[in-house]
């Protein structure tokens, strides 16, 4: 099995400016993949360890995945909007993926303020364009988190592969669970883990290898 390319680095263009991103491509691209990173004003970036792993395990899965930076982080331009702009960008950013690789199956990956946003990316594509094929969130930002921050997040289709942390200490399980709870939508608790599953990565890797066949 040859090895994996080293990320490719792009600039593409959104509704204020430049969105930089890295592109993870396997050998065969069967699917494509949107992932996205943390709070972009508490230091995430699109090279976090579990956007890394999302996008290594999806890439393993067959999707080209693309993990752009947030307005405002790295060479990305515009300024935070709460996830609102950020929507509209990540929607900008699927349109031209499938400019590029066509109209193959869609995943959506998020961590943090990056699944909540997935969320919102969900329900617009379920309103318009191609709804995701696969979708997996996780240490979904749901309800007060820690920061003083507050997000309400939108329902999910039903086969949306939830993962939270036992011992989250950004977004409690609590919160996750009642935002879960009216949906029947399953959740996937790793023991242990905090928010950033420290000396846990793999099981996230794993977790989604169980529960998704490769395209």
């Amino acid at each position: 099995m040859s090895r994996p390319q080293p990320p490719e680095s792009v600039l593409l263009r959104g509704r204020d400016g430049a969105i930089e991103a890295l592109i993870d491509t396997p050998e065969t691209v069967r699917g494509i993949a949107l992932v996205c990173h943390p709070h972009p004003l508490f230091g995430g970036t699109n090279t976090n360890k579990i956007v890394h792993t999302l996008a290594r395990t999806l890439r393993e899965l067959g999707y080209a995945v693309v993990r752009p930076n947030f307005r405002g982080v790295g060479k990305s331009e515009g300024e935070h909007d709460h996830g609102n702009a950020e929507t509209e960008d990540m929607l900008s950013v699927i349109a031209w993926m499938q400019s590029r690789w066509g109209t193959l199956p869609l995943a959506l990956g998020g961590f943090s303020f990056g699944a909540h946003v997935q969320t919102r990316v969900t329900a617009r594509l379920a309103d318009g364009m191609t709804p995701a094929h696969r979708i997996v969130l996780v240490g979904t930002a749901a309800g007060e988190v820690s920061g003083a921050r507050s997000y309400t997040t939108g329902p999910v289709p039903k086969d949306t592969l939830v993962i939270h942390g036992e011992e989250d200490e950004t977004v409690s399980l609590a919160n996750v669970l009642d935002w879960a709870r009216p949906q029947n939508l399953p959740v996937v608790v790793v023991p242990g883990a905090d928010h950033f599953f420290h000396a846990r990565l793999t099981l996230i890797r794993d977790i989604i290898l169980r529960n998704w066949a490769p395209l």
